[in-house]
């Protein structure tokens, strides 16, 4: 048997085969059939979350009347027909319709999103989201988006009935856009504390009775000039009474610049968003 057989032959290596014009086309070209197991940018999941939370809302009979078709019943009703003099003298849509403009963004960043979060960390649909490539953060982001669509509805459809009745808004729309931000601020933060805290049906309760009172004793229908000197000086501190107070002042009065209401926004906004951090509970 000869040396040559015993030795074990090497493995040539293969000619380089030709590039072709196929291997060039990006992972995600049409036709390449080359699936792409990467996660989607965070900015594009958060706008799919926030169209997604959109359209569930929308779709929901009981949260489409509590945010678009009470506060327009509201303002037909409350501008049109007189209900004792409570407006100072001037215009009832010039008074209601700033007043209405704040119940509705009470009623989305607090109302619907605390009672929709509830009853989504109920059945665990927080706790499968969490599990996805979609973070934490971007989740809650994706639900803040949602809440500003739908207050975008609300503000076209609010403003233009106004304006058929006779609305003359005045003042600074900038100052407007850092109320109605600051507002939405602090009332989904305190929506996220609440819902992440207790259980769903506590959380629908308590929701409900909030948005009730704040209508009642928040300068939304009734001027706080109405209530007592003490009650008057606590209860303009609450954040639906900042907001009101605030709108009234730039779309009523012209002011330029309501400084003491988006002091009391911002103070809000700071502790809503602490407490949901510190006690929101994904479970």
């Amino acid at each position: 048997m000869s040396a040559e057989t015993l030795t074990p032959k090497q493995p040539q290596p293969r000619p380089e085969r030709a590039k072709q014009p196929g291997d060039e086309r990006p992972l995600a070209a049409a036709g390449s059939f080359r699936p792409d197991p990467r996660p989607a940018p965070v900015a594009r999941m958060i706008l799919a979350q926030a169209r997604f939370e959109t359209k569930l809302l929308l779709r929901n009979g009981e949260q489409l009347l509590l945010a678009i078709i009470i506060p327009a019943l509201m303002l037909i009703a409350f501008a049109a027909e007189p209900i004792g003099s409570i407006t100072g003298g001037g215009s009832r849509i010039d008074y209601y319709a700033p007043g209405i403009i704040g119940m509705a963004v009470l009623s989305t960043a607090f109302t619907s999103q605390a009672i929709a979060t509830g009853f989504e960390r109920r059945y665990g649909v927080l706790k499968r989201l969490g599990g996805t490539p979609l973070p934490r953060w971007g989740l809650l982001a994706g639900k803040s988006l949602s809440i500003l669509m739908v207050e975008c509805v609300q503000l076209v459809l609010l403003i233009a009935i106004a304006l058929v009745m006779g609305w003359s808004p005045h003042g600074d729309p900038l100052a407007v856009l850092l109320l109605l931000a600051l507002g939405t601020t602090a009332f989904s933060g305190l929506a996220l504390w609440l819902s992440g805290s207790l259980r769903a049906e506590a959380t629908l309760a308590v929701a409900n009775f909030v948005f009730l009172v704040f209508i009642g004793i928040g300068g939304v229908v009734v001027p706080l000039t109405k209530f007592g000197h003490g009650a008057q000086s606590v209860l303009q501190f609450l954040p639906i009474s900042a907001l009101t107070d605030g709108l009234r002042d730039v779309l009523q009065h012209g002011s330029a610049m309501p400084w003491g209401p988006l002091g009391i926004l911002a103070a809000w906004a700071v502790i809503a968003i602490a407490g949901a951090t510190r006690f929101f509970n994904w479970e």
